[in-house]
């Protein structure tokens, strides 16, 4: 088809063009006006007893803490975690994020620590499902160390190093605005040519 062709063919059946910048002028404005979400994040890190011979949690580094995090982790990322945490009142989209970075002062996968989002219509109700989730990984950390027979001073412990805190999320509403134009014409120009051809074809049975 020649450019000449597909000018002609796009004027012939104009409405579809306009009808495909009115589904996306439909959808510029969710973009303009989009439902409010917040954001909430915590972080909590898995801490060793504290020893006679070692007084400085942070040094003592013989319990596997790495490794019961992630255990708890995936406990609460399985099917049976995630019908724990929709008990709970958890819903929404939610992450957990092991974060063993490591400093000066607490080396590389050994004291880990562990990022919790979630997001939710309110900042309230966002904060309050972190806190429910720091809550059921600490649950599963304790399980975890009960079944081993582990007296509690002898326990690893949840520390909370950052407290939930939602903060509203804001997309960027110009690249919104630019794909739903792209959608309009990656969407409206096919669906011109088809109907043109349709409607042609039609045309020659009828005439034939």
């Amino acid at each position: 088809m020649s450019p000449g062709e597909l000018v002609r063919a796009l004027h012939r059946r104009w409405y579809v063009l306009v009808l495909a910048m009115a589904l996306a002028a439909a959808g510029a404005l969710q973009v303009l006006r989009p439902t409010p979400t917040y954001l909430s994040s915590a972080i909590v890190v898995l801490t060793p007893p504290v020893t006679g011979n070692q007084p400085n949690q942070l040094a003592n580094l013989q319990p596997p803490l790495a490794a019961v995090s992630y255990a708890a982790v995936r406990q609460l990322e399985s099917p049976a975690g995630t019908g724990e945490l929709r008990a709970a009142g958890v819903d929404g989209t939610y992450r957990l994020i092991p974060r063993n970075s490591g400093t000066s002062v607490t080396p590389r996968y050994l004291i880990p620590s562990l990022q919790i989002q979630a997001e939710q219509p309110g900042p309230d109700a966002a904060n309050t499902a972190v806190r429910k989730i720091i809550e059921l990984y600490a649950k599963h950390v304790t399980d975890l160390q009960s079944q081993q027979g582990i007296p509690e001073a002898a326990r690893m412990g949840i520390t909370l190093l950052v407290p939930p805190n939602a903060v509203a999320q804001t997309g960027t509403k110009s690249r919104g605005l630019a794909g739903a134009a792209m959608l309009a014409v990656v969407a409206g120009v096919p669906a011109a040519l088809w109907t043109d051809r349709l409607l042609a074809r039609r045309a020659r049975r009828a005439s034939s």
